[in-house]
């Protein structure tokens, strides 16, 4: 059922039947204010859930226009679906965490009563949009468990991820809306649990990498022990990300083998 966080009675939450291992309950499509509303992340190309988005956006009036974090498919699947214009973002064009690189975003700027503010890291084009004191933070963080940060063949960058984390800091917002799972009402204590989180993986990597281990899989075993088998796929794209950065930091102690 769509919902409201306590005193925003003006963002309305539709979760998309999309569950899985990386989407949690599903993608999350905002549609926020009224007459007209604007929609973020329309989600996949699911037809009850993307009547379910305009019939609520038409109740506040229709919709003035659609806003993508980023341009992973089951963000933006929904749009030509919706039959609104774009007027932020790009539309995917499948699962871009197994396949080429998006592109970066397009030029910044506010774009209606929202702030946009860059934060690539996840993904090369992705963007948080800010209105008052609310972020929506599409997959840079999110409601439960970790994101996931691929290395830069896919798009991601762990170095600036952790730079988006420090920017949506220091926004100070007292909401953030995340692309999955639930609202996330302690925004700073969110963003710190998600730095430390990082930087715990990069101190086991560099302690196994300083104790002379050269193979990825035992990397993987030793640094991502807790993953369930479902998500290895997912830590050992995180793994290569963080091997990257160690690597631009001159941290990366001689050649790996798999």
């Amino acid at each position: 059922m769509p919902d409201s966080p306590p005193g925003h009675p003006e963002i309305l939450r539709i979760v998309a039947p999309n569950p899985g291992p990386m989407t949690l309950q599903g993608t999350n499509t905002y549609v926020v204010g009224e007459g007209p509303a604007y929609v973020i992340d329309p989600g996949p190309a699911d037809e009850v859930h993307v009547k379910a988005v305009r019939d609520a956006a038409e109740a506040r009036g229709g919709i003035a226009g659609v806003l993508l974090t980023h341009s992973h498919a089951d963000h933006t699947s929904a749009v030509p679906l919706l039959g609104a214009p774009l007027r932020f973002g790009q539309v995917g064009s499948g699962d871009e965490l197994s396949g080429p690189a998006p592109t970066a975003s397009p030029a910044i700027e506010d774009v209606g009563p929202f702030a946009v503010v860059p934060t690539p890291g996840h993904a090369a084009d992705h963007v948080c949009f800010v209105l008052g004191d609310v972020c929506f933070c599409g997959d840079l963080i999110l409601g439960e468990g970790s994101a996931i940060v691929p290395p830069a063949s896919l798009g991601g960058s762990l170095a600036d991820y952790m730079d988006s984390l420090e920017r949506v800091r220091e926004l100070d917002a007292d909401l953030l809306c995340p692309g999955h799972g639930p609202w996330i009402t302690e925004p700073a204590a969110k963003v710190t649990e998600y730095i430390e989180h990082r930087l715990m993986r990069e101190r086991r990597l560099v302690a196994a990498l300083q104790a002379g281990e050269r193979s990825r899989e035992r990397l993987l075993d030793e640094v991502w022990d807790d993953v369930p088998p479902v998500l290895r796929p997912a830590a050992g794209m995180a793994m290569e990300a963080h091997l990257e950065k160690l690597a631009a930091e001159g941290r990366l102690p001689g050649e790996l083998r798999d």
